[in-house]
């Protein structure tokens, strides 16, 4: 007996001093946590303690708070891949990455999500393109994809034509074009017929049309055959 007194009373500091495990869901929670945090990689938990996943979080751009889902920045990772590696996701948050369409499925599950997509060119020159609405239907649905309220930051909307179509990969082809976008673009997206946005095609240095409609484009910001040096693709809570 005063065996189990003296553990109580060593315990017992720390069971009072306990305080609610924080699991964040994104990197909204992460900011808002403790809103001098830098940008980086951090956890969260897109569905609960079991779910523990790493992501870029942009603390900056535009006043922060942004889960980075998508990000091209040198050409390491190799982004055509089939539709299982698109589902769960794949590379390092530290750099080149896709989080995984079933977890982005999660988060816009739980929160309303604006979209924020930064670009840079091999100049330079820098542009962003952003959509105050932002979500995707569950895998039986194809992860179809919603996105609205385009606001114009010098990019341009390459996105728009996409809106209402499901994920397609080179193994899994959910486009309304007549063969397989992604097989034609080399990437994997939310094709159309085929596309103005194939930020997960093949990472070439600019402008470069010997195989056309293949490289990181964006449309309306460099036109077809100009690969962007750097693309994210980036969700945050609307306020």
């Amino acid at each position: 007996m005063k065996l189990v007194s003296v553990v109580f009373l060593l315990l017992a500091p720390l069971l009072s001093s306990c305080k609610p495990l924080v699991l964040p869901l994104d990197c909204s929670d992460i900011y808002n946590h403790a809103n001098r945090q830098p940008s980086g990689v951090y956890t969260i938990y897109p569905i609960g303690a079991t779910s523990a996943v790493q992501v870029y979080c942009d603390m900056e751009s535009l006043g922060g708070r942004w889960t980075v889902f998508q990000r091209r920045m040198d050409g390491t990772v190799n982004f055509y891949r089939g539709w299982d590696q698109y589902k769960m996701g794949f590379g390092s948050a530290a750099g080149e990455y896709w989080l995984g369409l079933e977890t982005l499925f999660h988060l816009t599950l739980r929160k309303k999500y604006e979209l924020l997509v930064d670009m840079e060119d091999f100049s330079g020159n820098k542009a962003f393109a952003r959509y105050s609405s932002f979500s995707i239907d569950p895998e039986s649905y194809g992860y179809r994809l919603h996105v609205s309220g385009f606001i114009n930051g010098g990019a341009g909307d390459s996105l728009s034509y996409h809106n209402g179509q499901k994920f397609t990969t080179f193994d899994k082809d959910q486009d309304p074009y007549s063969g397989n976008c992604a097989k034609l673009r080399l990437g994997a997206f939310w094709y159309n017929s085929c596309h103005y946005a194939n930020p997960n095609g093949v990472y070439r240095w600019g402008a470069d049309g010997t195989v056309s409609y293949v490289g990181v484009e964006w449309y309306h910001w460099k036109t077809w055959n100009y690969s962007l040096k750097t693309i994210s693709m980036k969700i945050r809570p609307v306020q």
